[in-house]
């Protein structure tokens, strides 16, 4: 896969032209909401800034199952998952596996797999990893309620790809492909997420 230059947020485009200083790792990346836009987001990497999409419901200290928000606090990357009926795995230090048809995720806060991926068909509600919109090409899991489960405190919160004008997400962070493209040779399981306001 080529790895080229991803638009930035506009009013920062000198600051963004050199990309990430860390060649080898992103330590930290940092998203906020776009202000006058609840469910859109600016992530910080490095010395780039880019747009990105953030839950239906705003970004939440409360996070709820169903809630649509984007959870306020520190994720680290745990893995990823790619369609490789669609794209290359790319060049990255996160551990990636190609996205099957038999792929789920539990959404059931009662199912002992809650918040785990499962193989379909499969008893409880679940979401279907292998996307038709192609959002889940590139989907990354945050450590948002996998380490330490807690029921009903929201589940599949992922860094994947945004929607055309970044329209609302479940309660993800979403961006371009080509920005996740440029972020992914930088990203590691070390690196952390922080969803501040």
């Amino acid at each position: 896969m080529v790895y080229f230059m991803a638009g930035s947020y506009k009013k920062k485009r000198s600051r963004n032209a050199n990309g990430p200083k860390n060649r080898h790792r992103l330590a930290h990346l940092t998203v906020r909401a776009r202000p006058g836009h609840p469910t859109q987001g600016l992530l910080v990497a490095g010395n780039a800034v880019f747009p990105c999409a953030l839950g239906r419901g705003g970004i939440s200290a409360n996070k709820r199952e169903g809630d649509g928000a984007t959870p306020l606090g520190r994720m680290r990357m745990i893995s990823g998952y790619f369609r490789r009926d669609h794209v290359a795995a790319g060049t990255t230090r996160l551990a990636m596996k190609p996205i099957d048809a038999a792929l789920g995720w539990c959404e059931v806060p009662d199912d002992r797999n809650y918040n785990r991926p499962v193989r379909i068909p499969y008893g409880a509600s679940h979401e279907t990893m292998r996307r038709a919109d192609r959002l889940y090409d590139f989907c990354l899991v945050l450590d948002w309620n996998i380490s330490t489960r807690k029921r009903g405190r929201g589940s599949a919160i992922f860094f994947h790809l945004a929607r055309p004008g970044f329209t609302p997400t479940e309660g993800c962070i979403a961006v371009t492909e080509k920005v996740m493209a440029r972020l992914l040779p930088y990203l590691s399981d070390r690196t952390v997420l922080t969803v501040i306001r």
